[in-house]
């Protein structure tokens, strides 16, 4: 009982402190820390608001998962997914060519050369008909790259194979634009458009350039964001507290901030896409399309969106980016069935002693797991 009280005190304490610390009173400004970052007008006048009308544009969604199957810390294979799907309003389309979701396992394997550790990645398309939709070369980073590394920590490579995934995400959008999509149709990115990766950007210029050839609109919607104010609140927090203060009407969009530098060319706006949701989310669009967009195109992709964000399991969020999550998704689960017949190929080699000995060398975690039952 004792426990009890105790931990129920300081749970107030704590509540108390937190109501202290977080004063709402002044929400301040966007806050990006970059002067590439240009402020756009800040509210009220700037809620956009959403027509809910039905779409006249397809929007394709598109998402990425991996799972480690098989690692130590000189190497991790991977099991790799994207996902692919296309929606007018809660219509599902069908592809006209291209596989839905594709998988490919990574192996990513440390090299010691000029004077450094360095991380090699392969990709191997699970099938024929995969190949050439992933990246095919291969990917490699110094382990003290300042993208991958983690403070001052040298990278675990574990971290940097989920690079394939990465790169794979905006290889497999250019060909979506390419082969399934037409003039004025968007395609949405799992995420910022914003690329922090070493030769990450490579790839989504590609996928830009294919965008602007076709007419296709690239956005990206985040599930997390980082943003603040200038008085230290969350960004999106402020912002949901600026339209209940003026009692804007949902759906809406709010313009943030435009920039344009080599790694993030976009224009960056928080939306609310159902009257009842109870999340707002980072929406972007490419710089060089938002810059040119009229009015009423503005309001077909936002609408578009809206239209895809009514489902009653999470209403305000695309339904399309829900399927593509599920779908994309690599279970743990699954790690068995593609780590078996790995383990199994080792042995036939007779090198299973040898790999072995590293992956005991890594995380004794699971053995504690073990232990506890």
């Amino acid at each position: 009982m004792c426990d009890v009280h105790m931990s129920a005190e300081i749970s107030k304490r704590i509540a108390e402190f937190l109501d202290l610390k977080i004063e709402e009173d002044d929400v301040g400004q966007p806050y990006f820390g970059n002067p590439d970052y240009e402020l756009l007008p800040f509210p009220p006048a700037s809620f956009v608001p959403i027509k809910d009308v039905e779409p006249n544009i397809r929007t394709a969604f598109v998402d990425g998962g991996n799972q480690e199957i098989l690692g130590a810390p000189n190497f991790s294979a991977q099991i790799n997914r994207v996902y692919f799907n296309i929606f007018k309003g809660r219509d599902r389309i069908l592809p006209k060519s291209l596989p839905r979701r594709i998988e490919f396992f990574s192996v990513t394997v440390s090299d010691f050369r000029n004077g450094g550790i360095f991380y090699d990645a392969k990709v191997f398309p699970l099938k024929v008909e995969f190949e050439g939709l992933v990246p095919d070369h291969l990917l490699s980073f110094s382990s003290l790259d300042r993208t991958v590394t983690l403070g001052n920590q040298r990278a675990d490579i574990k971290h940097v194979a989920s690079v394939a995934r990465r790169f794979a995400e905006w290889e497999f959008a250019k060909h979506v634009i390419e082969n399934e999509l037409e003039e004025g149709d968007m395609i949405v990115h799992d995420g910022s458009l914003q690329t922090s990766l070493t030769n990450e950007h490579t790839y989504l210029a590609r996928a830009l350039e294919a965008t602007m050839e076709k007419g296709v609109i690239f956005a990206g919607i985040s599930k997390t964001s980082t943003l603040f104010t200038t008085t230290g609140l969350s960004l999106l927090g402020a912002v949901q507290k600026l339209a209940e203060g003026y009692k804007v009407k949902g759906p809406w969009c709010l313009p943030i901030a435009r920039v344009a530098n080599v790694l993030h060319n976009a224009f960056i706006y928080v939306v609310k896409l159902h009257e009842s949701a109870h999340y707002v989310f980072r929406y972007e669009i490419y710089g060089e399309q938002a810059r040119g967009m009229s009015e009423e195109d503005f309001g077909s992709v936002t609408s578009a969106l809206a239209s895809n964000s009514k489902d009653i399991s999470f209403p305000g969020y695309p339904y399309g980016l829900i399927d593509a999550d599920s779908f994309a998704r690599v279970s743990g689960d699954e790690v068995d069935k593609y780590q078996v017949p790995l383990v199994s190929e080792i042995s036939k080699l007779g090198k299973w002693k040898k790999i072995s000995r590293h992956i005991c060398s890594g995380d004794a975690h699971s053995m504690l797991d073990v232990l506890k039952g």
